[in-house]
């Protein structure tokens, strides 16, 4: 199994000289499994040089599998995008959870964004076979020769992490992630409740990611800036790193690079990180995602 980074910055795209090295598109990874068959975990901008790599590819039909993690722009903006949705004999299945609010089903993701108002063309102009498939809290789901895990992920919107184990390879991603928080202070007749409810929650997401040999996660902010953040639902290096060695990841990869850092600033503040962490990393191998970055277990 191996995937590949097409897109890297969070919450808008950042293209410009100063993020030439690491990439202005926002969250797309394209996973092949050991059998070629196509994951795509979010969509994006990052989704549409990934497509035209698609359609430029004397591969046919495309046959694509895109797992969207939750509905924030930054991870779908690109979908309407993907070319392959105009390519005849292209399947292309959309997976993800249900909106609590609505009761809607992922499919909803791709039906507003196609109303006329937001975008010119509608799916019933586009001449692949769209379906979607909404994924249930825990539930497996076998993608050719993988097999795709889920749980639920700290973000204010359902927001899942997505486990990809292929013939005894793994990794797991999630683009959005903030440790949860207990908002009632000691001594408040909630905090003791809900401390259990976080503990609960962090196991599980922990349990999902044991022993994966690549955690893809949110590492938005420095922990300095992370206290003016709280409630945005991103994460820390710090964090990231701690929660690969308590996992026992073998390797980390650090994404959804904060928009407004240059690449100058992102290498300038993960030199910092890995300068305080390096005694205690381990085997733990922890580097920048960029774009074109392709790796394979």
């Amino acid at each position: 199994m191996k995937f590949k980074f097409w897109g890297v910055r969070g919450s808008i795209p950042s293209p410009g000289p100063r993020t030439v090295r690491y990439g202005g598109n926002t969250t797309c990874i394209e996973v092949r499994t050991d059998n070629d068959t196509l994951l795509i975990l979010d969509a994006g901008t990052g989704i549409f040089p990934l497509a035209q790599a698609l359609v430029a590819a004397p591969q046919r039909p495309i046959e694509a599998h895109v797992f969207i993690t939750h509905s924030h722009w930054d991870h779908i903006h690109g979908l309407p995008f993907f070319s392959p949705l105009f390519v005849k004999d292209s399947t292309v299945c959309l997976y993800g959870a249900a909106d609590p609010v609505s009761g809607k089903g992922i499919e909803h993701v791709m039906g507003v964004q196609l109303q006329y108002s937001y975008f010119p063309v509608g799916e019933a102009e586009m001449s692949a076979t769209l379906s979607a498939r909404t994924l249930q809290v825990g539930e497996t789901v076998s993608v050719g020769d993988a097999t795709v895990r889920n749980t639920v992920m700290s973000h204010p919107v359902t927001n899942l992490g997505y486990r990809i184990d292929c013939n005894g390879k793994s990794m797991f991603f999630s683009g959005d992630y903030e440790p949860p928080f207990n908002i009632y202070p000691a001594g408040h007749p909630m905090h003791a409740s809900l401390q259990e409810s976080i503990a609960s929650h962090s196991a599980a997401v922990d349990e999902l990611i044991r022993g994966v040999d690549a955690l893809v996660i949110d590492c938005s902010y420095t922990r300095d800036e992370y206290p003016a953040k709280v409630g945005w639902g991103h994460g820390t290096f710090d964090n990231a790193i701690a929660m690969a060695q308590r996992c026992g990841a073998r390797r980390l990869l650090c994404t959804h690079h904060e928009p407004t850092r240059s690449d100058d600033e992102l290498e300038a503040v993960f030199a910092d990180v890995m300068a305080r962490h390096a005694a205690s990393l381990g085997g733990l191998e922890v580097m920048l995602a960029y774009e074109g970055l392709e790796v394979a277990l």
